[in-house]
């Protein structure tokens, strides 16, 4: 649990990619793993679990709540409920990334291809690595388990620094980046951490870090062997002296939740500069004009919460103020999708007004201009989206979107005026083809609109009113005005 309460640490599920670039996979039935799954999704998933005892004994789990386990003899099964003496692993990191995983009963090797595996081996060979690839959307907050501080791009842009109580604004974006089965860290400017500390523009030797998990933990190791770790009085990120991850060396990740800004009729921001009324008076965008997005997984209804930790909610004569310190009814509104602009409904039923001394006031029976307040999305700069089949990324030799991918790309999302422009890292832009294929290599840019629908995903409407969604065949298309799960992109 982060320590301002609002976010929770996420669940480290991750795949197994053999040499021959394929997934460990536990199937459905009969309890049987084999290594052909050629994407990571539900039966390719994977959770490390610890000894209590010995902390460096692992167990894998599948995703169907069984260990992995070998017996004397080296044969293989996903079928026991609770980790006894043949489901004990260890861990053998190797310098390129990879894992080799020794039986610790048998001090066998776990490994093979497609559906011959088999933990027989007494040395490492190319059939007994396995990269390990996360399965989580990689923008994240990322916390120091010593410091309890959050990540965050530093005042002098210059390096990463974990002095931050919460993860606020477009600064605290982090993005993982996985490649050849190492990871990089990137700022929300689009810039690489290097093992010294320093941020470059370009991916190379010094930015590529091995993962090293350790149960609900993570630690990122050089390739000198060392781990990134705070640094200093502001927590400067950079490899130190250790070689072995202590505390200092462990991060959690977390949901990075959307934080907008709101702008009313009268052309200026919401804003809780002035104490706990919020009113549209100010004419820049700070953290006290931020507000964070939290969706409730049940209702879908949104919380809007401050940089303090206050959510806002609903007071008597209809005022809205940010005096909420808990989840109820009362901090809790509906919104309104409508193009470029969001009305908000809350919990008496009506919408909220921005009144003409610029407070807020939920006291509207329709829609109509005082209503409607233009939403911006601040901490997604960079824009990397995947869907119920994959990521979306460039198709290898069409202008069109693969939606099935397990590499993603990286887009620009632009504001404009309540729409989204977004934009390919060749300066092409994305637009919807009069066959509804959306394609990525507009000169012009195209109007795009958000919806933040459930915890952690969004849609994307077009201008022709239709949403993009994933095509069965595998090409992002957008073709369809009803909202299904294949609309639904995690952001």
């Amino acid at each position: 649990m982060a320590i301002n309460g609002i976010s929770k640490s996420l669940k480290l599920n991750f795949g197994l990619i053999n040499y021959e670039n394929r997934y460990l996979t536990a199937e459905t039935f009969g309890f049987k793993v084999n290594a052909s799954g050629i994407s990571m999704k539900k039966k390719q998933l994977w959770t490390l679990e610890q000894d209590d005892q010995d902390g460096q004994v692992v167990f894998l789990r599948s995703h169907l709540g069984r260990y992995l386990s070998t017996d004397k003899d080296g044969k293989v099964n996903c079928e026991s409920d609770v980790p006894d003496s043949d489901c004990r692993f260890l861990i053998v990191a190797q310098s390129d990334g990879r894992w080799a995983l020794q039986s610790e009963p048998h001090q066998r090797y776990f490994g093979g291809t497609e559906d011959f595996l088999t933990c027989f081996s007494q040395t490492i060979g190319e059939p007994e690595l396995w990269s390990v690839h996360l399965a989580l959307h990689p923008q994240v907050s990322v916390l120091s388990v010593a410091r309890k501080r959050y990540a965050h791009l530093s005042d002098s842009m210059n390096d990463i620094s974990f002095d931050s109580d919460i993860p606020w604004g477009v600064d605290s974006l982090i993005t993982l980046v996985y490649k050849d089965g190492k990871y990089s860290v990137k700022t929300c400017d689009n810039r690489f951490l290097t093992s010294s500390g320093k941020l470059v523009n370009d991916y190379g030797p010094d930015t590529a870090f091995t993962l090293d998990l350790r149960a609900d933990k993570l630690a990122f190791k050089d390739n000198d062997g060392k781990y990134l770790t705070p640094t200093g009085p502001s927590g400067t990120l950079k490899s130190g002296k250790a070689t072995k991850p202590g505390k200092d060396e462990l991060f959690d990740l977390e949901d990075s939740h959307p934080q907008v800004v709101f702008q009313a009729a009268n052309k200026r921001y919401l804003s809780i500069r002035q104490g706990v009324s919020i009113s549209a008076n100010q004419d820049e965008e700070t953290d006290l004009e931020t507000f964070q997005m939290e969706i409730d997984q049940n209702t879908k209804k949104c919380m809007f919460r401050t940089n303090s930790g206050n959510y806002w909610t609903l007071v008597v004569h209809a005022g809205i103020h940010t005096t909420g310190t808990e989840i109820e009814p009362n901090a809790m509104f509906d919104i309104e999708w409508l193009g470029t602009r969001v009305a908000l409904k809350a919990n008496n039923g009506k919408y909220v007004c921005n009144r003409k001394n610029g407070q807020l006031a939920a006291v509207s029976d329709t829609v109509g201009t005082d209503e409607q307040f233009s939403m911006k999305l601040i901490n997604r700069p960079i824009l990397i989206l995947r869907g119920v089949n994959g990521f979306v990324c460039h198709h290898k030799t069409a202008n069109t979107l693969d939606v099935n991918r397990s590499v993603y790309d990286i887009f620009s999302l632009i504001y404009s005026d309540g729409a989204y422009h977004i934009k390919c890292g060749s300066g092409k832009f994305w637009y919807v083809t009069s066959s509804d294929v959306v394609c990525a290599d507009g000169e012009e840019p195209e109007n795009f609109f958000l919806e933040f629908l459930e915890h952690g995903q969004m849609a994307i409407k077009s201008k022709n009113n239709k949403y993009l969604h994933a095509d069965p065949g595998g090409t992002l298309k957008c073709d369809i005005t009803t909202m299904n799960s294949c609309c639904l992109w995690e952001y």
